[in-house]
């Protein structure tokens, strides 16, 4: 899932996030910046996706 996560944070930015965080600030963040240019918005998925396996790691949990 997590490969998954990742290509679709490329892909699909929005969607990415939206799979890793679910709906809320970080979600509309993204989305403003996937319409402000594609490029920006997959830095920002692929960053916050990166960062939530990060912390899932450091308590223990690895999905």
């Amino acid at each position: 899932m997590k490969l998954v996560r990742f290509l679709l944070g490329l892909l699909v930015p929005p969607l990415g996030v939206f799979l890793t965080v679910g709906v809320g600030p970080t979600f509309f963040i993204n989305i403003l910046l996937t319409v402000l240019g594609w490029l920006p918005g997959s830095i920002h998925a692929i960053w916050v996706i990166a960062k939530h396996e990060e912390q899932l790691n450091e308590q223990g949990r690895i999905y």
